[in-house]
């Protein structure tokens, strides 16, 4: 913050901060400490330029100017056997990728992607491993391709995910019977176990197989379609991830969360503080989230 020189003191030329009345010897170290006082306030406690410049009798484009000068400093964390969750987050023109250490609510290592690639996820899990984590699980979105990407690595897909996948065919108002009944059997998807969700997913397939088998004709492609081809993407997407759907429930003694909630809070607590700042540079947002992921 702006100072001014204020007589000396055995040899030693003191200064006098023009906006508290704080009096110090060395410059250098007091301005880097008031400046991570201002980006303390600015990343954690959603204090916008104009408010930080209001409160400390300055300019946006000075405050500005402090906040650049702060390096974020990156944790160093102990490799240690772990679940890892894993998921992206966009932030406009790129997204934010995402390893979290579940048993010790961490963020390990991140990067930062154009698109979500099944590549960038192998890659962040074996970056892990060679810095010496051992991962004794991984729980993500069901991204096609990531049930096979880890070799023998139990893979839990999140239950949420895959609540969202179905009720983007069917909707959160079904208006077919069997869309319905859809709907409730994945209420029981993550407050059930495996043999009981299995059972009724075969029970609601036996009864409505016939409804999925209909068949419609196109008089102007001369050919039949399915009738209710999003029901039966639905079902098919149940069947196909169900075998990682309750990876948690064959791994007990793993403790393996079955939905990437913890991480959703991260993506969520960020998606809010960045709001905050909008109209931000994409370097100036990069250190923000680096700030908050470190944390």
């Amino acid at each position: 913050m702006r100072t001014k020189k204020y007589g000396k003191r055995k040899g030693k030329q003191r200064y006098r901060c023009n906006d508290c009345a704080y009096i110090f010897e060395n410059s250098r170290r007091y301005t880097n400490k008031i400046n991570k006082r201002l980006w303390l306030e600015y990343s954690h406690q959603k204090q916008t330029y104009q408010s930080l410049a209001e409160k400390y009798n300055t300019t946006p484009q000075a405050i500005q100017r402090y906040l650049d000068s702060v390096e974020v400093v990156f944790p160093r964390h102990t490799p240690q056997p772990t679940i890892i969750l894993m998921d992206t987050s966009y932030f406009g023109s790129f997204g934010v990728m995402v390893f979290r250490d579940y048993y010790r609510k961490q963020n390990v290592i991140w990067k930062y992607v154009a698109h979500e690639k099944l590549e960038d996820y192998a890659g962040g899990i074996n970056e892990l491993k060679v810095l010496g984590w051992e991962i004794l699980g991984v729980v993500c979105d069901g991204k096609r391709g990531l049930f096979q990407a880890f070799g023998t690595i139990p893979i839990q897909m999140c239950q949420y995910h895959q609540v969202v996948i179905v009720t983007r065919y069917i909707t959160k108002r079904p208006k077919l019977e069997a869309g319905k009944d859809l709907k409730e059997l994945m209420k029981l998807l993550t407050i059930t176990d495996k043999e009981s969700f299995t059972g009724a997913l075969e029970e609601w397939h036996y009864k409505w197989n016939d409804f999925l088998k209909e068949r419609t004709f196109n008089p102007e492609t001369k050919k039949h379609h399915y009738t209710h081809r999003r029901i039966r993407s639905a079902y098919r997407s149940l069947k196909t991830n169900l075998p990682n759907l309750f990876t948690w429930y064959d791994h007990t003694e793993l403790n393996i969360p079955n939905t990437t909630n913890s991480l959703e809070g991260t993506f969520s607590n960020l998606k809010n503080k960045v709001r905050v700042h909008a109209g931000l540079k994409t370097h100036r947002k990069i250190k923000l989230i680096n700030e908050l992921l470190s944390k």
